[in-house]
């Protein structure tokens, strides 16, 4: 997606963030609208379209998590990107479980902040037939309705489990996933507190996919909260 056609609220309580942020997305291209709280933000999304929201998670008022939550309400597939100076991990988490698509902690380069966003974008407007179609990121290209995986066009041979995990890592790549979420989503709630059975299957994906496994290329640890499938415009930028 082409920046010029990006709309994006920016929700910050701090007067010079805003105008740092403004000025410097402004400039690549990125239409900004400003709000200084939760509550205007609602407002604002509701009577506006916007492809985006940069949203602080340290707020008075009406915080950045309780908006997330909020807004996620409102609009389930409008991309929401968290910014905080904490580098706390339960911060992180409780973002991604409160809907936010992805997290960048302050002080952070602009050319990450972008790649988060335009990620993030560009997974709210893929639609449902995505999820059947061929998913090909780098030289890993999955097929779905045949059940096949290749590397450099050479097979991988995977276990049904961790195709359907491969899937779903793919399918939302570029996005941090938790560990809960990768349980929940692949093996079910039941499965919600087995991490190290999770740790397996993507120590053994990593085997398969990855040029150097201790290394990772595609599959990486964002530590202490999952794990994300690095895509062309995230790559690089693994936690």
């Amino acid at each position: 997606m082409s920046p010029l056609q990006s709309r994006v609220l920016l929700v910050d309580d701090e007067p010079s963030v805003r105008r740092a942020l403004h000025a410097t997305l402004s400039t690549l291209g990125f239409d900004i609208e400003e709000a200084s709280g939760g509550e205007q933000a609602l407002s604002f999304v509701r009577t506006e379209r916007y492809d985006a929201v940069l949203l602080d998670i340290n707020m008075p008022g009406m915080g950045g998590i309780e908006a997330c939550r909020a807004i996620r309400r409102l609009f389930p597939r409008l991309p929401i990107v968290m910014l905080t100076v904490r580098d706390n991990e339960d911060d992180k988490i409780e973002a991604l479980d409160a809907g936010a698509d992805d997290y960048v902690t302050k002080p952070f380069h602009v050319g990450e902040l972008m790649a988060r966003v335009r990620a993030a974008v560009r997974r709210s407007q893929a639609t449902q037939d995505d999820y059947y179609a061929v998913i090909t990121i780098g030289d890993v290209e999955l097929d779905p309705d045949r059940r096949l995986v290749r590397k450099s066009g050479n097979i991988i041979h995977l276990t049904p489990k961790e195709f359907d995990l491969l899937r779903f890592l793919m399918w939302h790549a570029g996005k941090p996933l938790t560990h809960a979420n990768l349980l929940n989503s692949v093996w079910g709630s039941e499965y919600g507190e087995e991490l190290e059975y999770l740790r397996t299957f993507v120590h053994q994906l990593r085997k398969k996919l990855e040029d150097n496994p201790s290394s990772p290329e595609y599959i990486v640890t964002d530590s202490h909260i999952g794990y994300r499938f690095m895509d062309a415009t995230t790559k690089g930028l693994g936690s």
